[in-house]
């Protein structure tokens, strides 16, 4: 702990803390507070520490980069302009760490997986099949979290799409 110094008018702040001596163990001396300051290192909780503020992109090697961008625009309408500038719509994202020996992934030479956000599962399956891509049998369900299903694209990597529930 670290003396707090002298604290402003108003409240003291998240990590303020207080000790106020207890009437049960007084002896006759006057109660006293002694406010401190929490050490601790930076975190996310702390407004002072520089944070990443979204995904600003997502970047894959292809053997054929044209016909990679082609194919997430034609099979799941990833309509990126030129520059591959992409305006998602806003919803939550996932940020998880796997254990190395996953088989989530698919393939253990794909060391991340992209997740994609949708509105319809069934029919983003079914669009996905009418242009004959590789599309996972298996669909699962999360109580609370939504549905998820997968399709592999033209280079081999494992996609996952979510339903939010």
């Amino acid at each position: 702990m670290t003396p707090a110094g002298p604290l402003e008018a108003g409240s003291p702040s998240p990590r303020d803390a207080q000790i106020t001596s207890s009437p049960a163990i007084e002896t006759g001396v006057k109660p006293v507070t002694v406010w401190f300051r929490l050490a601790r290192s930076p975190s996310w909780q702390d407004s002072r520490m520089e944070r990443v503020i979204g995904i600003g992109g997502h970047f894959m090697r292809a053997a054929d980069p044209a016909a990679l961008a082609a194919w997430y625009r034609d099979c799941l309408g990833l309509d990126a302009d030129e520059n591959g500038l992409w305006r998602q719509e806003a919803g939550p994202t996932v940020f998880a760490a796997f254990e190395s020996e996953t088989e989530y992934f698919g393939s253990r030479a794909q060391q991340t997986m992209l997740n994609f956000r949708i509105r319809d599962l069934d029919a983003m399956l079914e669009q996905l099949r009418t242009h004959g891509a590789d599309v996972a049998k298996e669909t699962e369900e999360m109580e609370g979290v939504g549905r998820f299903g997968w399709v592999t694209d033209p280079e081999g990597n494992r996609v996952e799409l979510w339903q939010p529930a």
